[in-house]
């Protein structure tokens, strides 16, 4: 494994399991941490209407000269704009600067969400988007929205982390053949200073941070740890030389306190 490699989708899709949050990186912090993250090897960007960077992200996407052909990019629906999702993915996309999406998905369980899935297949089958997936959804959610749907959702983005290891969730995605996407991979710093945690990085040499990214990967998550430094973003695509052996993975799972650091969908609609 290692900072390129790739996650083959349901509808055979590639995307690159490590990659950049964007999440509250504003202007030149989004732009910065966007084209430092390319430049270090990264190949997959996460961004959404939401978070008002995607001129920035695509800005840096094009200033890297790197070919969009090689660059995975997400971004997201706002909860405001499902009264015309076409018109949001359409604006989205000229916010990017770029021709079409690798992923476009729904932020966010709200009661319009099966009226865009079909608008979301509509653009999938014109390929304006390459894979089309949902976010902050439950098992419920989930179940809800494949009633109707002709097209599973590639992947399902969360708040995941050991400290929130929805194992019944994850379990779940799998038999749907979902990918899981892990974001606030490191609770925010929160937990950084777990002795727990900092006990098992000591034993590899490596960060906290460092390891709770590979734990996600280890478990055959794609994760997109966030940050603004560019250190910090070096330093979390430092994961490749080294692997958690079986009895450290259980240890690290048994850390599960259900810790959200941001909303909790679970029981919305």
């Amino acid at each position: 494994m290692k900072i390129t490699t790739s996650i083959k989708l349901n509808n055979g899709a590639k995307m690159p399991m490590l990659g950049l949050g964007t999440w509250v990186l504003e202007s030149k912090d989004a732009y910065n941490a966007v084209l430092w993250a390319l430049q270090a090897g990264y190949r997959h960007i996460d961004t959404a209407a939401y978070y008002e960077n995607e001129r920035e992200v695509g800005k840096a996407v094009k200033d890297s000269r790197i070919r969009q052909s090689e660059i995975f990019v997400t971004t997201k629906i706002r909860n405001e704009d499902h009264d015309d999702p076409q018109g949001a993915f359409e604006k989205s996309l000229k916010r990017l600067g770029l021709d079409y999406l690798d992923l476009y998905l729904i932020h966010w369980p709200v009661k319009e969400r099966n009226e865009t899935w079909r608008i979301l297949e509509k653009l999938l089958e014109e390929r304006k988007t390459r894979a089309i997936g949902v976010s902050n959804f439950t098992i419920r959610h989930l179940q809800q929205l494949l009633k109707n749907a002709k097209v599973v959702p590639a992947v399902n983005q969360v708040e995941f982390s050991p400290y929130l290891y929805q194992r019944e969730l994850l379990d779940f995605c799998r038999k749907h053949d979902i990918q899981l996407e892990a974001y606030s991979p490191l609770t925010r710093g929160r937990k950084l200073r777990d002795q727990k945690l900092v006990a098992v990085a000591q034993k590899y040499g490596k960060t906290p941070a460092q390891v709770l990214i590979k734990w996600a990967l280890q478990h055959g998550l794609v994760v997109i740890p966030k940050s603004k430094s560019k250190e910090r973003i070096i330093e979390n695509a430092g994961v490749f030389d080294f692997t958690i052996a079986p009895q450290d993975m259980k240890l690290l799972d048994s850390f599960n306190e259900n810790f959200r650091t941001c909303w909790d969908p679970t029981n919305i609609l």
